[in-house]
């Protein structure tokens, strides 16, 4: 269940990245409040993950997930490069995602 609600959280990381970026420095209502709510419940739930899993893994990989998220979404939404160096920088960073779940042992 840990494992769930961090990837939830990592999601949301995502919606409140995107919704900062929309917010344009926070001058509009809309992106602005959902950047927050966003926000709040990834924390929120990153706290949940946090009572089983270790720490350390617990927030790179709530990091890696809102990293990677922000990346493809940026190219998708915001025509940001996908160069060759940018995508493989995200499998790198995939790869230790999942290394890091592959060598946490299961919480309780």
């Amino acid at each position: 269940m840990a494992w769930i609600l961090l990837v939830l959280a990592g999601i949301l990381e995502v919606v409140w990245a995107i919704g900062l970026k929309q917010s344009a420095g926070f001058t509009k209502l809309w992106p602005s409040l959902w950047t927050l709510v966003a926000l709040s419940l990834s924390f929120w739930l990153l706290s949940i993950a946090l009572r089983t899993l270790p720490l350390g893994t617990a927030y790179a990989v709530w990091v890696g997930i809102g990293a990677v998220g922000s990346v493809l979404f940026g190219i998708w939404l915001f025509a940001e490069p996908a160069n060759a160096m940018r995508l493989i920088s995200v499998a790198l960073i995939v790869a230790g995602i999942v290394g890091l779940k592959l060598s946490t042992p299961s919480a309780p």
